[in-house]
């Protein structure tokens, strides 16, 4: 669990904006929810480097800022979604896959395919089922940017790309790190 807890405080899923947690928004345990409120453009720091671009419907779009190996065998992708539309985006259901465990409105549907290696992976959960992914993504208002990452297992070492895909968007490739 130290392994998981220490995980989950590299890969991005607190809230960094300063602000106070919302206490009912997520479980102190280290189950990798993120604040059901999330940030506003002005809160998301601009990306270091965009390794992928990818567009959704009505307006949403991903980019992918990190995609790199944890140590302990763990892949991290990080980065930020984004409402490009006029009106806000409602229909985040989807993201959550055939989620069925305690993440809720999260985006537990997304998934890496190692094309090479013939393997597809989904989002790695807590003891408790929880996804460790970005969660608490039931509106974002038109504008808004928020923050978005998944840990997965990891592939191979001699895989070093990956087919990144979340429902309602294309899929990008991206090149591992690490």
């Amino acid at each position: 669990m130290a392994v998981l807890a220490l995980a989950l405080t590299g890969c991005g899923g607190s809230d960094t904006s300063g602000k106070p947690a919302d206490p009912g928004a997520s479980k102190s345990q280290g189950g990798g929810e993120a604040s059901s409120s999330p940030s506003s453009k002005a809160d998301v720091p601009p990306p270091s480097q965009i390794l992928a671009t990818v567009n959704g419907e009505s307006g949403m779009v991903l980019t992918i800022n990190k995609a790199a190996r944890d140590a302990g065998g763990f892949v991290t992708i990080e980065g930020q979604l984004k409402n490009t539309g006029g009106t806000p985006y409602v229909n985040t259901a989807p993201w959550r896959g055939n989620e069925l465990n305690a993440s809720g409105v999260s985006v537990a549907g997304v998934t890496l395919v190692d094309k090479a290696g013939k393997k597809r992976y989904y989002v790695l959960r807590d003891t408790e089922g929880r996804c460790l992914c970005t969660t608490g993504l039931a509106i974002i208002e038109a504008g808004q940017v928020v923050p978005f990452f998944a840990q997965f297992p990891a592939p191979p070492t001699g895989t070093t790309e990956v087919e990144f895909g979340l429902p309602t968007f294309a899929t990008a490739t991206v090149k591992l790190s690490g």
